[in-house]
């Protein structure tokens, strides 16, 4: 990968695809990817941003709004958080066995938790929760799931990724974020899916979507959701 500035478009230059055409994509924390045909110089490529430039900078524009929504946190009793896309408020307690615990139709956590550590402390306990609930919802989806698209995980890694959701890595293995423990089901079961067909096709071209389509036909709407609600999936 190679970073490049055309004008005043920043973006970065992905290895070539053997498509015809430029892949040109938004990533969600805001940075421009573009992966060229393999025969395309980085010359050709600026040139080719730069005529791309009122699409970037509107699809840009439209990064900044959806990801206007991005949460803040205080801390406090009754804040909502997400858990499979349900929203649990937040009940600062006493004396409780565990940092955090889902009971009640709330999240409890515990006040000696941000008392002794502070805000980071909270956001810790809830990062393991969603890792701890995560790796078995992940293992059973995928089970569900491979048969389906054709193909055999050797593990899956439940990390935080930063702004991927999810990545498939060699030797059949994937890694998805804990965040996405907060989405609905239905988007969880999308975001498997979507990793399962790189097995078979590693960039997004239209065989890979034709994949896709064979096992979810109503992708199209999950994606679409992804896309807007994205950074509500948050702490």
């Amino acid at each position: 990968m190679l970073a490049r500035q055309v004008r005043d478009i920043e973006y970065v230059l992905l290895p070539g695809s053997t498509r015809k055409t430029t892949d040109i994509v938004i990533e969600r924390d805001g940075k421009v990817m573009v992966r060229p045909p393999v025969h395309y110089t980085p010359e050709q490529v600026d040139a080719l941003v730069d005529s791309k430039r009122l699409w970037i900078y509107r699809n840009l524009a439209e990064w900044k709004d959806l990801n206007a929504s991005a949460v803040t946190r205080e801390w406090v009793n009754g804040e909502t958080f997400l858990y499979l896309g349900s929203a649990y408020r937040l009940a600062l307690v006493s004396a409780q066995d565990a940092p955090l615990k889902l009971k009640d139709g709330r999240f409890c956590l515990s006040r000696e938790v941000i008392e002794l550590g502070g805000t980071e402390a909270a956001k810790a306990a809830f990062e393991r929760f969603y890792a701890d609930k995560a790796q078995q919802r992940f293992t059973d989806r995928i089970a569900y799931f491979a048969p389906k698209v054709g193909v055999e995980v050797s593990a899956i890694k439940v990390k935080d990724m930063g702004y991927r959701w999810a990545s498939y890595g060699r030797n059949g293995v994937i890694n998805l974020h804990w965040k996405c423990m907060m989405a609905p089901p239905k988007i969880i079961d999308y975001i498997v899916v979507h990793e399962l067909c790189h097995f078979h096709h590693r960039n997004h071209n239209d065989a890979f979507w034709n994949e896709v389509d064979k096992v979810m036909p109503d992708w199209r709407e999950r994606k679409e959701w992804l896309r807007k609600r994205g950074a509500s999936l948050d702490i």
